[in-house]
């Protein structure tokens, strides 16, 4: 299947045509994660589990800094 590269604003993009968005359980603003395989652009539905996962983490790491450095020394 191809795809054009259309100017979007100040910035490109594809349309993902819908049976497609379908078939992945996927539609508009779902966030997707983009990686690069070589030659190839590989799109995937993100984990939204993870990046909630993550940024608790953060939360926790900023609140609790001092003690976290003590803890490494």
């Amino acid at each position: 299947m191809n795809v054009t590269i259309r100017k979007i604003g100040n910035s490109e993009g594809i349309i993902i045509p819908k049976d497609v968005l379908d078939r992945m359980g996927l539609k508009a603003g779902d966030e997707i994660t983009m990686t690069s395989e070589g030659s190839r652009l590989v799109l995937s539905p993100a984990d939204g589990d993870f990046e909630r996962q993550l940024g608790h983490a953060e939360k926790f790491m900023n609140r609790y800094k001092v003690a976290l450095k003590k803890l490494a020394e």
